[in-house]
């Protein structure tokens, strides 16, 4: 274990930062109230009008920045970039930070891990998609991510695909499901791209979207590990008449099934069309949920009758959205991220059962566990080692890998399991666990992988042998760890813990970091 810390708490470390006791002006929220300046701000606040309610104030700049990084690209501000942030005077610097986020590199890698662990993106059991077929598969992923290429198609092309394993990699989606039967298939299909969660449906219902996908065939080659998965219409079972194969659409829509056409297409067809009750709406309830912490239907990824959505209009609103703009899920971001509603402080404006269901605040929620150990490392300057427990063959990850990057659900490490990475098991938001435990908070606070990562971290040393005054020296650790400036009463503490005797500048400054680390403000998202 690493040696017990006795640094007296900043209040960051104690926060009830998050507690709307605090007064109305702080470091977390703006003096301006919240107004409608979009089609989502009508329709959020008009529900919380109704509800007797009203939303909080809108977010500090200091808050915004650091909460756009995180939500868009997974990753923590730099202290220039919180500075050129916080000393843009144009009003309309939160858009243009929105769109600079958009365009960076770490959106594919970002928005690539979440669709990765919808798509069950791991070499090892219980998947066994296979190493080169799980890196194949990310990368694919991560292309049309970059590429931001339209969702309608981004779907069709996976659900239509056929080929290699190795060389036409979204195949993995019919190797990746629970079972390589019809109705395996198809719970899966239903689940990642409707949100539906098929266990509770009539048998009929379920063999009848099964019918899609009775016609797959897997095939070995010479090659190891490689499987081609291929349309093969000599599993066609003809209907009790006679004729064509029938297949029944979830909406209760029975068709005849060509023999010159692969079933899997007229699914999709089916599947991507405006008029699909779920297709765009689970699509847009993730997003929604990806960035203010959750699903206008909560659970994201459970779509039924008695589990309707908080505000239907705002639901409908953004299904239509999505469609009009011709299924660019970055258009949906740009709604959301440019609303009042998502730049709402974390702080409640009044007590209320019912607001953080309907958005009256931004939810506050941990960050993700890749999240975390990279804001470290991009803190520190140090690195982590990632392993697979069952490599075929070993799969070596280079020591700068950011953990947002790992293609492979597979290759991992202690702090990502303890802090609740999802094993990409299931396909479902629920199997990522961002609940705190007290295993994490020990690490956190006294082990020796923090202690190593803060006491000889490069980034750390060469901060510490600046020529910075002590004040700039507290100034830029805020601004790398929290992203904004210290208040007068934590400069003051900070001062008092300082000039103890005995005290010296290194051990006081990796003391403050050490301490702000472990502060609820950098955990958490807000």
């Amino acid at each position: 274990m690493a040696k017990t810390k006795t640094t007296k708490p900043s209040p960051a470390t104690t926060a009830p930062t998050f507690s709307p006791a605090h007064p109305p002006i702080t470091p977390f929220e703006s003096p301006a109230q919240a107004r409608a300046v979009s089609r989502i701000d009508m329709l959020v606040f008009g529900r919380l009008a109704q509800l007797g309610t009203r939303p909080a104030n809108l977010c500090s700049d200091e808050v915004f920045v650091r909460r756009a990084f995180l939500d868009v690209i997974g990753t923590l501000p730099t202290s220039v970039e919180v500075r050129a942030f916080l000393s843009d005077r144009s009003p309309t610097k939160r858009a243009a930070l929105i769109d600079k986020l958009l365009a960076r590199d770490e959106y594919a890698d970002y928005w690539a891990m979440k669709w990765a662990d919808l798509l069950r993106i791991k070499s090892e059991f219980p998947v066994n998609l296979w190493p080169m077929a799980a890196q194949g598969y990310h990368r694919w992923v991560h292309d049309r991510m970059r590429e931001n290429q339209p969702y309608d198609k981004f779907v069709r092309d996976i659900l239509t695909s056929s080929g290699s394993n190795f060389r036409v990699p979204q195949v993995n989606f019919f190797r990746a499901v629970t079972a390589k039967k019809p109705e395996g298939m198809a719970q899966g299909v239903a689940l990642t791209f409707m949100g539906i969660r098929t266990d509770k449906w009539p048998k009929d219902k379920l063999s009848g979207m099964a019918a899609f996908f009775s016609q797959i065939g897997y095939k070995g080659t010479g090659e190891w590990k490689e499987e081609i998965v291929f349309w093969d219409p000599s599993k066609a079972v003809p209907a009790p008449d006679g004729g064509l194969p029938i297949a029944l659409c979830p909406d209760g829509t029975r068709t005849r099934l060509a023999a010159t056409e692969d079933p899997r297409a007229h699914f999709a067809d089916w599947l991507i069309s405006p008029q699909n009750p779920w297709f765009g709406t689970i699509v847009v309830n993730r997003i929604w949920s990806w960035l203010l912490g959750r699903g206008i239907i909560e659970e994201p990824d459970d779509i039924r009758p008695d589990n309707p959505p908080s505000n239907p209009a705002l639901l409908t609103y953004l299904h239509q959205e999505l469609f009009a703009g011709n299924c660019d899920l970055k258009h949906i971001m740009r709604l959301v991220l440019n609303s009042n509603t998502y730049q709402l402080s974390s702080v409640p404006a009044v007590a209320s059962p019912t607001g953080e269901a309907n958005f009256a605040h931004y939810t506050i929620r941990r960050l993700d566990a890749e999240v975390i150990i990279d804001a470290v490392d991009q803190l520190t300057g140090s690195m982590e080692g990632y392993s697979s427990a069952t490599p075929e063959p070993f799969t070596f990850i280079p020591e700068d890998q950011r953990s947002i990057a790992l293609a492979d659900g597979s290759i991992t490490s202690a702090f990502l399991e303890l802090f609740g990475r999802p094993a990409r098991d299931t396909g479902m938001a629920a199997e990522r666990n961002n609940r705190p435990s007290p295993a994490q908070r020990l690490h956190m606070f006294n082990s020796s992988h923090m202690q190593r990562k803060i006491d000889r971290g490069p980034k750390i040393i060469a901060l510490l042998q600046s020529t910075k005054s002590d004040r700039d020296l507290i100034d830029e650790i805020y601004l790398s760890v929290l992203s904004r400036f210290p208040t007068t009463d934590e400069v003051a503490a900070i001062d008092e813990y300082v000039k103890r005797p005995g005290a010296n500048r290194t051990d006081a400054a990796q003391d403050v970091i050490w301490s702000l680390v472990n502060s609820a403000e950098f955990l958490y998202r807000h």
